[in-house]
C-alpha cells in the first residue's frame, strides 16, 4: 500500500500565528483562551473563547479576494500558502489536474452570513452581497484554495463536526493512494460571531465559567463543558516516493485511520470510540503496545470523558499509555481541531517531547496517565490522534514520525 507522507503544514491557532509560533507557545503552556473581543458577549452565558489574535488578511491576501470572503476562508488561505511553501511547492510546476483539495468544516463561513443577514433586515436585499450565494457554504475553503492555485484535481469537503479533521486528512490519504500526487487538505474553522455563538450554545455543552484557567477542563474533577475556538491546520500530502524523489522534507506518515458512529442516546451500548482506535490500529498495521502518545479529543464533559478514558485504557491498559489534550490551550477548534493535533503530534515527535495538557486537576477515577503542565521527554515514533463530533461521529488516526 503506498505510504503517504506531510511534507508542509500551515497552522493558524489561538496561541500562535504560524507552525512555528504555535509550537512555542505550546512548548510553553501559553493558552490563547479568553474573553470575547470580536462582538460583546456580556448578554450570554458563555462568554471565552479561543481567538487568533493578529491575523490581518490584507497582509496575506489580495484585496479582491477580501470582498468575496469569511474570516475562516481567509484564515484557511493563508494556512495553505503557508504549507504549500512549507512543502517547497510551486503550483505552476504541476498539472492542475495532478493537485487536489479535500478540507472539513463545521459551520462554514457563519459571520459573512450574518453580516449578510443584517444588511437584509436593516437596508433591503438590494445591500446583499452577490458573494453569499457561496461565502457561507461548508465547501467555500476547498473551492477558494482550488482556485487560488489552479487546482483542478480531485476535491471536496467532509462535515462531521469534530471528527471531520481527521476525516478529510483520510479522504486526502486515499486520493494520493489512488494516484493523485499532492492533495492540500486539512480543516480551519472560525465561527466567533453573535450568529456562530447561539448556535453553538444551544448544543448544550459550552462552559459557562469566566475564569480562563477553569473554563475547559477534559478530565477534570470540575469539567463543566468546553470553550470553542477558531483555527486549525493545513497541510500537504503526497506519497512517500515522490516526496523522496524531490528531495522534500517528510514530518512524517499518516498510518492509520478509523472511523466508526456511536448507537443512539437510550439504547445502553458503549461508544464506539474504541472500535475506531482499533480499525485504526490495524490500518496501519500497529499493537497497541507501538503508540507512544495519545491526543485525546477531550470533550470537558463528564460524561463524554469519561467514555473517551474507558475506551483509551481498553485499548491499551490502565494508565499504560501517556495521553495529552494540547487544545486545552486553544478551546475546541471544531473540525480544525483535530489537524491541528496532528500537526502538534508530528512536531512533538521531531523534537522528542510529549505536549502538555494545562489548567487541570485529573480525576483519578479515569487512570489516565495524562502529561500535565509541562513537556515531558520522550523517544516518540508513532501518535495515535482522537476526534468525536456532535451527533455520535469518532475517528481515530495514528501518526508515524518522518525518518
Amino acid at each position: 500500500m503506498t505510504a503517504v507522507a506531510v511534507t508542509g503544514m500551515g497552522i493558524a491557532a489561538p496561541n500562535g500565528l504560524g507552525a512555528a509560533d504555535y509550537w512555542a507557545s505550546t512548548l510553553g503552556a501559553k493558552s490563547g483562551i479568553g474573553r470575547i473581543t470580536r462582538f460583546d458577549p456580556s448578554g450570554y452565558p458563555a462568554q471565552l473563547a479561543g481567538e487568533i489574535p493578529g491575523f490581518e488578511a490584507a497582509e496575506h491576501l489580495p484585496g479582491r479576494l477580501l470582498a468575496q470572503t469569511d474570516r475562516v476562508t481567509r484564515l484557511s488561505l493563508a494556512a495553505a500558502d503557508w504549507a504549500l511553501a512549507d512543502a517547497g511547492v510551486t503550483p505552476d510546476s504541476f498539472d492542475a489536474l495532478d493537485m487536489g483539495v479535500v478540507t472539513a468544516s463545521h459551520a462554514g463561513g457563519f459571520e459573512f452570513g450574518q453580516d449578510e443577514l443584517q444588511k437584509l433586515w436593516s437596508k433591503g436585499s438590494q445591500f446583499v452581497s452577490a458573494y453569499q450565494s457561496f461565502a457561507w457554504f461548508y465547501a467555500v475553503n476547498s473551492g477558494q484554495i482550488s482556485i487560488r492555485h489552479g487546482m483542478k484535481g480531485p476535491s471536496g469537503v467532509v462535515v462531521s463536526d469534530q471528527a471531520g479533521g481527521l476525516d478529510a486528512l483520510a479522504q486526502a490519504r486515499r486520493l494520493v493512494r489512488k494516484g493523485t500526487p499532492l492533495m492540500v487538505c486539512g480543516a480551519v474553522d472560525a465561527s466567533v460571531c453573535p450568529w456562530g455563538w447561539v448556535a453553538q450554545l444551544a448544543g448544550g455543552h459550552l462552559s459557562d465559567s469566566d475564569e480562563p484557567t477553569r473554563a475547559y477542563l477534559p478530565f477534570d474533577r470540575d469539567a463543566r463543558g468546553y470553550v470553542p475556538g477558531e483555527g486549525g491546520a493545513i497541510f500537504i500530502m503526497e506519497s512517500a516516493a515522490s516526496a523522496r524523489d524531490r528531495g522534500a522534507q517528510v514530518y512524517g506518515e499518516i498510518s492509520g485511520y478509523g472511523a466508526t458512529f456511536d448507537p443512539p442516546p437510550g439504547s445502553g451500548r458503549p461508544s464506539s470510540l474504541r472500535t475506531a482506535i482499533r480499525i485504526a490500529l490495524d490500518d496501519a498495521d500497529a499493537a497497541p503496545q507501538d503508540i507512544d502518545v495519545v491526543f485525546a479529543d477531550g470533550a470537558g464533559v463528564p460524561e463524554l470523558d469519561r467514555a473517551e478514558a474507558e475506551a483509551i485504557s481498553e485499548v491499551f491498559g490502565s494508565g499504560r499509555v501517556p495521553v495529552t489534550v494540547p487544545k486545552t490551550m486553544t478551546g475546541r477548534l471544531h473540525s480544525g481541531a483535530a489537524p491541528l493535533d496532528v500537526a502538534c503530534a508530528l512536531l512533538a515527535m521531531r523534537a522528542g517531547v510529549i505536549p502538555p495538557t494545562v489548567h487541570i486537576d485529573p480525576c483519578p477515577e479515569y487512570d489516565l496517565d495524562l502529561v500535565l503542565y509541562q513537556v515531558r521527554p520522550a523517544t516518540l515514533r508513532t501518535a495515535l490522534v482522537l476526534a468525536r463530533g456532535h451527533g455520535g461521529f469518532n475517528s481515530a488516526m495514528v501518526v508515524r514520525g518522518g525518518q
